[in-house]
């Protein structure tokens, strides 16, 4: 049985319908690190992309092979084969945290867009394990097909592709059951996957047959078949979806896939056995694990040339990078909501929804608000002050809440805030909701705890 990793050795808060001021900054994100597992010294350096030097090396389980870092940046989540277990690694402290005891000889493993659930591959045993990272335990195994290797989530969530290197197919995993709806015949020994950013395509390194199959997530089935450079083991797209990046074990190279045309446009010459490959949220670099040389390859995107070479631990085997630098401005965003007085007795209830944006301590003119309450209730454009508004008028429930959101620009990251009423009570406390969000694709939203106004 061939196995890749062997292939070397082996809520809602109550609040009142009067004025509620409640901030929301957005969080703007830090440099973009890299994370390389070590398979012979049990070990991940930590790659600092500003530097490109080893910051610190974290020891972690026997024979790490797989690594995958949550949306949030917060937790590295990385398999390790020879132990049977998962090490969580707490990405500001560079500590494992715990242990997750999972299947078999564990290869591959991916995080869910939202970063709830870990999907990790086992070899030995035929299956993947689902972990939910909220208690960081095993929620369910699923059985696929034999000697499951790598593993990729959607965009969307809905879907995980799971490469099984014997019988040379692919499993497609629906993320709503936990079950396998679709297997996919590729070529042989499919080892490496990636999913392109929109979903439409699956990029699978067959090592046996020395090129790629492109499935069709609208099918599933295979579209077209790309020859590439000799046992192709990962791949990486990047993040306008307009190229793949394949590593090449046994010529020493990564084959540059145009995604337009699926034709091999360039081939980068690397470090000794290239295995792992993934590239920055900007697209300018990719980043190689050479597992013979022990060290990683620098790819600049532009040039397609190797720039750098990083030392780091004995075999490096997988590669995962962080979530990038956010350089736009964060904003603050405050809401209000003010019920409406009556001066006659025919006049209609409603609520006046007030949002203020700043960025700084600056307000921001001409910036599209939109006021929800699980459906779209109106846009406003900010004026001179910063200030938005929203009238809506007639009886609402009691339980309502409302939320103001600023999506953000090329200039200023989103923000959001909510507040919310319970009946009409004047006296009692006020208490709203505050929404943190980053901005950065594919990442869910943070919630911090409640705010109490200080201001009426």
């Amino acid at each position: 049985m061939l196995v890749r990793a062997w292939v070397a050795g082996l809520a809602v808060l109550a609040g009142l319908a009067v004025p509620i001021a409640v901030a929301t900054p957005a969080m703007a994100q830090g440099a973009a690190p890299v994370y390389v597992t070590n398979s012979d010294s049990d070990d991940v350096s930590v790659i600092d992309t500003d530097t490109n030097t080893v910051t610190t090396t974290i020891p972690v389980g026997d024979g790490p092979r797989g690594v995958a870092v949550t949306p949030d940046g917060t937790r590295a989540y990385v398999a390790n084969v020879g132990s049977s277990d998962v090490s969580v690694i707490d990405t500001a402290t560079n500590t494992v945290t715990t242990t997750v005891p999972v299947g078999l000889a564990p290869v591959g493993v991916a995080v869910t867009p939202d970063g709830s659930r870990v999907y990790v591959a086992n070899a030995v045993s035929g299956d993947v394990s689902v972990i939910d990272t909220a208690t960081n335990t095993v929620t369910t195994t699923i059985p696929v097909g034999d000697s499951p290797d790598s593993v990729a989530v959607t965009p969307d969530g809905s879907r995980v592709y799971v490469t099984n290197t014997v019988s040379d197919d692919v499993s497609v995993i629906d993320t709503a059951t936990n079950t396998v709806i679709d297997t996919v015949p590729v070529g042989d020994t499919p080892l490496g996957l990636a999913i392109t950013p929109d979903g439409s395509r699956v990029y699978v390194a067959n090592r046996a047959s020395d090129d790629v199959s492109v499935i069709d997530t609208a099918t599933n089935t295979v579209i077209d078949t790309v020859p590439v450079g000799d046992g192709p083991d990962s791949v990486a797209v990047t993040p306008d979806g307009t190229r793949a990046y394949v590593t090449n074990t046994a010529t020493d190279d990564v084959s540059v896939i145009d995604t337009d045309t699926n034709t091999v446009i360039d081939t980068v010459p690397v470090g000794d056995l290239p295995f792992g490959v993934a590239v920055t949220p900007d697209g300018s670099r990719v980043y190689v694990a050479n597992r013979a040389s022990d060290d990683v390859s620098v790819i600049d995107t532009a040039t397609n040339t190797v720039t750098t070479t990083i030392p780091v631990g004995d075999s490096p085997d997988s590669v995962a990078v962080g979530p990038g630098e956010d350089e736009r401005t964060p904003t603050k965003l405050t809401l209000t909501a003010k019920k409406k007085k009556k001066k006659h007795s025919h006049d209609k209830d409603g609520l006046t929804l007030t949002a203020r944006l700043t960025a700084e301590g600056e307000h921001l003119e001409g910036k599209t608000i939109d006021f929800t309450n699980a459906v779209l209730l109106c846009t406003d454009t900010t004026d001179d002050r910063g200030k938005a508004t929203c009238k809506v008028t007639g009886k609402h429930d009691k339980d309502t809440c409302y939320t103001a959101t600023f999506e953000g620009d090329d200039t200023y990251l989103p923000s959001s805030a909510t507040v919310c009423r319970k009946g009409d009570h004047p006296k009692k406390p006020l208490i709203g909701e505050t929404t943190l969000r980053s901005g950065l694709p594919g990442q869910s939203d943070v919630r911090s705890p409640a705010l109490t106004p200080t201001g009426s």
